[in-house]
């Protein structure tokens, strides 16, 4: 039976692993871009990438220095008990790995109009720092499958939830992300980007499409509107930490929810950075 302290147990060790580990297919995607690149800079910048990478997981280092906000999708099948106390002991687990990375302490400190002046200052504590509202999807079997994903600041910088007016035309709302993509791009420094999108029904639901295209997304794995997103963008050439070259974007992923009979589809992007999505996954066995 799955028990609290493993429940807080693995949530703390999948959150390190999410924080210092490059996944596969990104370790595969580096290695493609550099094969494909001309430029000695653009290399140089994209090799030094995989090395931090290859030294944070070695010594469990974070990946960055800004460690990022948890956010957790959680995939709970059908036939699944979900134990008592099952997401407090998550919660508990996320700040035991934060607390073990350690985390950038960033939780701000005060009540409601204090936190958002940030005028009583940081709390000590990485542990202190509460993750975004978790998000909940129902699956098939008997299994709970958690993922940690950590999101730094700067994404948020550049990031867009906003209305298109689709015009009947699946071009007019590509196009309009490719825009968007190409202007955060452009500014957010840390190249290669990760684009990812989410479209729905209202700001809500494009926003959680866009976790779970997050949660999901393989670079290894592109459809074909994926890649003519990546493809258009790196068409400008900003390159690697913006110093030019072939990969602006090192993949996209986009996840297309429901949609309603109106003028307008709803799109949710996140400009992920150099080392994103970092992520990480566990299945506990309930």
């Amino acid at each position: 039976m799955l028990g609290y302290d493993e429940i807080v147990e693995k949530t703390a060790e999948t959150l390190v692993k999410a924080s210092t580990v490059f996944r596969p297919d990104q370790i595969a995607a580096y290695k493609n871009a550099i094969e494909k690149e001309d430029s000695s800079y653009a290399k140089w910048v994209l090799n030094n990438i995989l090395e931090n990478a290859e030294i944070a997981e070695s010594r469990v280092f974070p990946l960055c220095d800004d460690t990022g906000i948890p956010h957790l999708f959680v995939e709970i099948g059908d036939e699944c008990d979900v134990p008592h106390g099952f997401f407090r002991a998550v919660e508990e687990g996320v700040a035991a790995g934060l607390r073990k990375l350690p985390g950038r302490p960033m939780a701000v400190l005060g009540n409601d109009e204090e936190r958002i002046s940030q005028c009583r200052g940081l709390s000590d504590d990485s542990g202190a720092l509460l993750p975004a509202p978790i998000q909940i999807r129902r699956t098939s079997g008997k299994d709970i499958k958690l993922t940690v994903m950590m999101y730094g600041g700067g994404p948020e910088i550049r990031g867009k939830t906003l209305r298109v007016f689709h015009k009947h035309s699946l071009d007019t709302v590509v196009n309009e992300m490719i825009a968007w993509g190409k202007e955060g791009a452009k500014l957010l420094g840390c190249l290669p980007c990760v684009l990812v999108f989410g479209i729905g029904r209202s700001n809500y639901e494009a926003a959680a499409l866009c976790v779970e295209a997050m949660a999901k997304g393989n670079f290894l794995v592109q459809s074909p509107l994926e890649r003519r997103i990546t493809d258009v963008v790196n068409e400008a050439g900003y390159g690697a930490l913006g110093l030019g070259g072939k990969t602006t974007v090192l993949g996209t992923f986009v996840k297309v929810g429901p949609q309603r009979a109106s003028g307008i589809r709803v799109v949710s992007m996140r400009l992920g950075c150099c080392f994103d999505p970092r992520r990480a996954e566990y299945t506990f066995q309930a």
